[in-house]
């Protein structure tokens, strides 16, 4: 036998040495799923979705993804991208609907909905999904595909409350940071945290950012960081550009202090002056990141009408090289 033929007939007769981790890219989504009224819907494509629309969905609907075409156009996005794992923001949740006078289900989710049917998070991802939501927060919510695995503490294929968060004093109800662990078909466990930052431009509104910041961090409210674990992985929609408004905005200049060079954070998704847009065509203010995962992002278009005011950010992610 020649001497280089040894060790393939080893690998053969035990197998290829491999590790937990030795596994494909994770496909990661975080998104934004609502509207405003503050768009120019009525020069939009003839899709049906006006500014009467608009308006029903904000009074109604909490401008959660609610409109038919666009709950359906989203379903065949994630069916075609086949994500693992998924962080909403701003989608609707279907308890509501029984507070929604009849008159204005029309054209949205509520219409025809039988009692039990899944709300919007489960339905535009389908089967084979589990789907966890924040305290407080049916509008916010995690998910993960059930062949990737499974949220620790979660029966069932959705649960109302199944994150754990806390709500920071004097900025609303609810918990807008959220943690989950998921537990891995293959390869160790995540750590996923799904962030809504509070909006708006006021020094209040900042400051509630910056503690929501500090609860990813410091102390989600338990006595630990949101971000806990061996693996983390933090996705949402920031509401503040940390790229942009660092010399602006307290809550910005508070990410950077843990994610970026030097730190044990980094940013998935691209910062900076030159950053695409995710938030009407303004700012970056959706984003991804993590310890030990990096990769790349796009943020793809999922529907022509003039409907949602953020775009998702869709990541394909491996374990950085040293691990």
């Amino acid at each position: 036998m020649r001497w280089f033929a040894l060790p393939l007939l080893l690998m053969t007769l035990v197998g290829c040495p491999s590790t937990p981790d030795d596994v494909a890219p994770i496909v990661a989504v975080t998104w934004n799923t609502g509207t405003t009224e503050g768009l120019n819907h009525d020069a939009g494509p003839d899709d049906g979705y006006t500014s009467e629309h608009a308006a029903t969905s904000d009074e109604y609907y909490g401008d959660g993804l609610a409109w038919l075409p666009a709950v359906e156009a989203a379903t065949d996005w994630l069916a075609e991208t086949e994500p693992d794992i998924v962080v909403f923001q701003e989608i609707f949740w279907s308890g509501e609907c029984g507070d929604i006078p009849v008159e204005h289900h029309a054209d949205f989710y509520c219409e025809g909905l039988a009692t039990d049917a899944p709300t919007v998070a489960s339905a535009i991802l389908g089967d084979g999904w589990q789907v966890a939501c924040h305290p407080g927060k049916p509008d916010k919510c995690a998910a993960v595909r059930e062949a990737f695995g499974r949220f620790a503490g979660c029966d069932g294929g959705f649960c109302l409350e199944g994150l754990d968060g806390f709500g920071v004093e004097g900025c609303g109800n609810g918990a807008r940071v959220a943690r989950g662990l998921i537990e891995r078909t293959e390869g160790e466990l995540i750590t996923l945290v799904n962030v809504h930052g509070s909006s708006g431009i006021a020094t209040d509104d900042e400051e509630c950012r910056r503690q929501q910041v500090e609860q990813v961090f410091v102390d989600l409210g338990d006595g630990a960081p949101a971000a806990d674990g061996a693996l983390n992985l933090v996705m949402g929609d920031f509401n503040t550009d940390p790229g942009r408004w660092t010399g602006s905005d307290v809550s910005a200049a508070r990410w950077t202090d843990f994610v970026g060079p030097d730190h044990d954070f980094h940013f998935v998704t691209d910062v900076g002056p030159d950053a695409t847009p995710t938030y009407s065509g303004i700012v970056n203010i959706d984003h991804v990141v993590s310890d030990r995962l990096e990769g790349a992002c796009t943020h793809p278009t999922v529907i022509d009408a003039v409907y949602f005011d953020h775009v998702p950010a869709l990541c394909t992610l491996e374990l950085s090289p040293a691990e």
